[in-house]
């Protein structure tokens, strides 16, 4: 492992890991531990996600590409014994729609960094989960996370023979009804946060859910950034 490249759906989240890196257009460059890395924004959907991770494969120097491709952001626990803020790392990405299982580099592997807490199974899906679609996912996949980016990551690194890590940070329990934010994406990946505010101000039902969510979020990003760090620190 020599340079790793770093994809998050929104800026936030990788607003504490990547505050001292140098940023040009939408590339962050710096250093983990003894790592050279890399990171990018994706924005949300397949589509934006793929292209940010060909963004990240494409990163200067041309003679020195990435090696490890590491998903990072937030996701909804599927248990209780989960809770936000709490960040860790994920051992296996289930692609809901598809069914197919990327297991993540985390485990029985000599170059795996070392966490605190145990590696989790996380399940990928193309929507925000209800809290009944979340309960499903935790008895049919025996899964303790979703999401809706990592299994597009894991795919791209299969296809690139690259290793493949990631980690995520609990926002919301298997109890909270998030709105549908896939209805406020734009074409390029990026939340229309006017439309999404403007819609959010005459729906009362989700003022309580996302005031939460925008807390636990500012605390997710500075455990995120501490489980990457922590991570790879010593590599």
């Amino acid at each position: 492992m020599k340079r790793i490249g770093i994809v998050a759906a929104l800026p936030s989240e990788l607003r504490s890991l990547t505050r001292h890196w140098h940023h040009h257009s939408k590339i962050a460059v710096g250093h983990i531990g003894n790592l050279d890395a890399v990171a990018t924004c994706a924005g949300m959907g397949e589509p934006a996600v793929l292209r940010a991770c060909e963004r990240l494969l494409a990163a200067p120097p041309a003679d020195s590409p990435i090696d490890t491709l590491i998903s990072v952001g937030y996701a909804g626990s599927l248990s209780c014994g989960l809770r936000a803020p709490e960040a860790v790392p994920v051992r296996e990405v289930i692609d809901a729609r598809t069914g197919e299982a990327f297991p993540t580099d985390m485990a029985g592997e000599s170059a795996a960094p070392r966490t605190q807490l145990p590696p989790q199974r996380l399940v990928t899906l193309d929507h925000v989960a209800s809290p009944e679609e979340k309960r499903r996912l935790a008895e049919t996949h025996r899964a303790t996370l979703v999401d809706m980016e990592a299994a597009p990551v894991a795919r791209f690194a299969r296809a690139h023979n690259l290793a493949f890590f990631c980690f995520k940070a609990v926002t919301d329990g298997p109890n909270d009804e998030l709105p549908d934010f896939g209805r406020f994406t734009a074409p390029d990946g990026r939340l229309r946060s006017a439309a999404f505010a403007a819609w959010a101000l005459v729906h009362p039902r989700y003022w309580r859910i996302l005031g939460e969510l925008e807390k636990n979020s500012r605390a997710a990003t500075h455990h995120l950034a501490e489980s990457v760090t922590s991570a790879f620190s010593a590599s």
